[in-house]
């Protein structure tokens, strides 16, 4: 099983597809918490330049608060991350976290139905690019 969900986006611009990806979730129910740019980043702390590489940090309130109420450490791995990245002038990958797989490690049975549920919404946001 593979920890990450993608789709391959051509003849897309980067700062555009990152709104489409926000606009998805959003059907999705979820809200983008944190956005982390690492090609402004890693410019200023590094002073290197990198790709368009941006990281969301998505939310779905409803599901966050069950999986709390299972397993009161599950704030570990969370919220779940997308990433929108410009492999090379309008060629855009887009992947989000497969919580499946992100909570194997968790010894908790009752997380197993909340994983599924938001891996299919996942899933939808990605399917739907």
């Amino acid at each position: 099983m593979k920890y990450y969900y993608n789709t391959v986006l051509r003849n897309q611009g980067f700062h555009e597809t990152v709104q489409k990806v926000i606009e998805a979730l959003k059907k999705e129910k979820f809200g983008v918490l944190t956005t982390i740019d690492l090609k402004a980043t890693f410019k200023k702390k590094l002073e290197v330049d990198f790709r368009n590489y941006v990281i969301l940090g998505a939310c779905n309130p409803p599901f966050a608060y069950k999986a709390l109420q299972a397993e009161d450490k599950i704030g570990t791995l969370l919220p779940c991350n997308v990433i929108v990245q410009e492999k090379e002038a309008g060629l855009i990958e887009v992947s989000a976290v497969n919580p499946m797989v992100s909570m194997q490690g968790v010894d908790n049975d009752s997380l197993e139905d909340i994983a599924t549920e938001v891996a299919a919404k996942l899933q939808n946001v990605i399917s739907s690019l």
